[in-house]
């Protein structure tokens, strides 16, 4: 079952005169895609009604996960920041929440094989070798819940902060999976039993990953810049229903 996209979480986070970051919603496109015709509202049109003005995306989000987009307001901001995304000198931040209870905190190391864009890399040649992927999580909270699914009459999840050193295409999923620990909502990489589970208790699907922090080099002041996003508000309501507390939007360390 699709996501249906809440267009109110749209917001934006921060602007100043060189970047605009906002809370990009589930189910929300960064950009126009071919792949998804149906869809007509996108990130970055919203991003520039708000600005009033072009805006240049300098990284993506899936579209099914939700949190902290960054644009910039210039060329050459947009070059300084894509830059900084390149050479891997911007630390992300994610949570997720996931099945089972993980260790309490560790690195995923683990090379991914590189996943081709259906439109993008149509050309490109289809050998690659697997690309160097580093993920560091620690587990934040965990939490039981009393409904039966298969032989085990309650259901373990936790709440997990992400830290992506390098950024392959749905690296974070693809890792967490690999762990034994998949993402609530991961239609590709997760598990379709608590994926239903959970749709069926809570009354709606979701990806239960968000982007909540990015620190960036300021391109203008030079300066450190933290930027935090809140969680949208139905990841928020399913933590608390679990009785997990909802993590301050605090900033990298």
């Amino acid at each position: 079952m699709q996501s249906q996209c809440d267009l109110n979480a749209f917001s934006v986070i921060h602007r100043d005169d060189a970047l605009l970051s906002v809370h990009k919603p589930a189910a929300l496109l960064v950009h126009r895609s071919p792949i998804d015709r149906h869809e007509t509202r996108f990130a970055l049109q919203m991003a520039r009604d708000c600005a009033g003005q072009r805006v240049h995306a300098v990284h993506r989000l899936d579209k099914a996960t939700s949190g902290l987009l960054l644009f910039a307001l210039d060329a050459d901001s947009a070059r300084h920041l894509s830059r900084q995304f390149e050479q891997r000198r911007v630390e992300k931040r994610y949570l997720a929440l996931v099945r089972g209870w993980p260790l309490v905190q560790g690195c995923i190391d683990k090379p991914l094989r590189y996943k081709a864009d259906a439109l993008a890399d149509a050309r490109a040649s289809k050998e690659h070798p697997p690309q160097q992927a580093r993920t560091h999580f620690r587990c934040l909270a965990t939490a039981t819940l009393d409904q039966p699914l298969g032989r085990f009459p309650q259901q373990r999840y936790a709440l997990l902060e992400l830290r992506p050193e390098t950024g392959r295409k749905h690296q974070i999923r693809r890792h967490l999976n690999h762990i034994g620990h998949p993402i609530i909502g991961d239609v590709n990489h997760g598990d379709r039993h608590h994926n239903h589970l959970f749709h069926n208790w809570r009354g709606y699907h979701r990806l239960y990953l968000a982007a909540v922090g990015l620190r960036v080099t300021h391109p203008h002041s030079q300066q450190p810049l933290d930027l935090r996003a809140p969680l949208q508000a139905d990841f928020q309501s399913t933590l608390a229903a679990l009785g997990v507390p909802v993590p301050l939007d605090a900033p990298p360390d």
